[in-house]
């Protein structure tokens, strides 16, 4: 019997098809900034856009740059409602662009609403945890700009400069108004020796990467080479030690400490002079141990352990018996086996968490909180303004 072949129907648009694609536009209002400080706007079919560039309470016509399931991503085409707190970037490379850096992505904003936004952000993620507890302000940073002792620079060997916002792409610099002085002349003689062909990246690779800090000259600076870690903004990290003094002198039974992700000892000398002893200090980079055991620290043992392994809490089973102090300054990723360390520690009363993301903060304390602790102090700093990072201080007790 002959058959027919079967005649290829064209698809049609989905039944719920709403048009939604990249390069459609719609006007919305932004209700909210998401915890990575993009604006957070409705479309009218529903579906929630994140936005750079924009801030709560301004309204405008958006364009649709890429859909992610339930959500989607868009772009300021203008606004017709503009927030009173919105100026002119002093930078010139700032902006959402593909050749526009990427580094400062609140620089539009006034510096005070960034730390009222901040502050807002901070109260409605840990509350919760304590509805009890009063947040302490914010402390602002002394300079909102020059402030950075720091930073990590980008070539190809012909262009010099960071990743853009909105995308993997490199973007020249002519200067950068956050890094301090020192860096900035660093920045200045780096650019002059371009092209140099030393700094041009590998097969696959878009680019090499040049480590600045305000303690090297730029003769000194290497291609590809991680400079051992610092805090960024050293006025603010001096208040963060001093704050850790006087809670470490508030406790009637400060030792013994471990100190977890301690680095080369930022925090470390300050557990010493405030007559903590023993201390058990412990980094998963070795060279930064190898710097900490150099300064010779009365009472500290430096160890290197990778911290956040499933099983390494066990290799620190006997100094955590004893601790009556934990002191964490964890990576963003913050200490996902914490429960681990809390176990094999009974004699634990305080631990202080000094955090640089919100989201593992808040999954960290609530498995302290699960070990019967409380959460009686939480400080928050502004480490690096024109961004939406928080540096959050707390103290948890039992």
């Amino acid at each position: 019997m002959f058959k027919r072949p079967l005649r290829k129907i064209p698809k049609g648009p989905k039944k719920h098809d709403t048009g939604l694609r990249p390069g459609h536009r719609f006007e919305g209002e932004v209700r909210d900034l998401s915890s990575d400080g993009q604006a957070v706007v409705a479309h009218p079919s529903g579906r929630v856009f994140f936005v750079p560039g924009a801030w709560r309470g301004e309204s405008g016509l958006f364009e649709v740059t890429s859909l992610k399931g339930r959500m989607g991503f868009a772009r300021v085409v203008s606004l017709t409602e503009e927030s009173e707190q919105r100026r002119t970037p002093p930078c010139p490379h700032h902006g959402f662009t593909s050749d526009s850096c990427g580094g400062c992505p609140w620089l539009f904003m006034d510096y005070q609403e960034q730390l009222q936004s901040k502050q807002q952000q901070l109260l409605r993620v840990l509350q919760p945890l304590n509805t009890a507890l009063e947040l302490s302000a914010i402390w602002a940073a002394p300079e909102e700009l020059g402030y950075r002792n720091r930073a990590q620079l980008k070539s190809d060997g012909k262009r010099l400069g960071y990743v853009a916002g909105s995308s993997r792409d490199l973007v020249e610099v002519s200067d950068c108004l956050v890094l301090n002085a020192k860096n900035r002349q660093t920045l200045s003689e780096l650019r002059a020796q371009l092209p140099d062909p030393s700094w041009k990246p590998g097969r696959a690779k878009q680019w090499t990467t040049l480590d600045i800090d305000d303690d090297i000259d730029a003769d000194k600076v290497t291609v590809n080479e991680r400079r051992p870690f610092r805090q960024g903004n050293s006025a603010q990290n001096q208040r963060m030690r001093d704050w850790l003094q006087d809670r470490i002198l508030q406790l009637q039974t400060p030792s013994p400490v471990v100190e977890l992700f301690a680095g080369s000892g930022n925090f470390t000398d300050v557990l010493v002079a405030a007559g903590c002893k023993p201390v058990c200090a412990v980094d998963s980079y070795h060279p930064a141990i190898e710097a900490l055991q150099k300064r010779s620290l009365a009472g500290v043992t430096g160890l290197c352990s990778d911290l956040g392994r499933t099983g390494s809490a066990s290799e620190l089973e006997s100094p955590l018996s004893t601790a009556k102090l934990l002191l964490l300054d964890p990576p963003r990723e913050g200490l996902k086996n914490i429960q681990d360390y809390l176990s094999l520690a009974p004699e634990l009363s305080t631990i202080i968490y000094i955090s640089c993301n919100l989201a593992t903060l808040v999954r960290d304390l609530q498995v302290a909180i699960d070990h019967k602790f409380q959460l009686r102090e939480v400080q928050p700093l502004d480490l690096f303004p024109q961004t939406p990072h928080i540096e959050v201080l707390t103290v948890l007790s039992r």
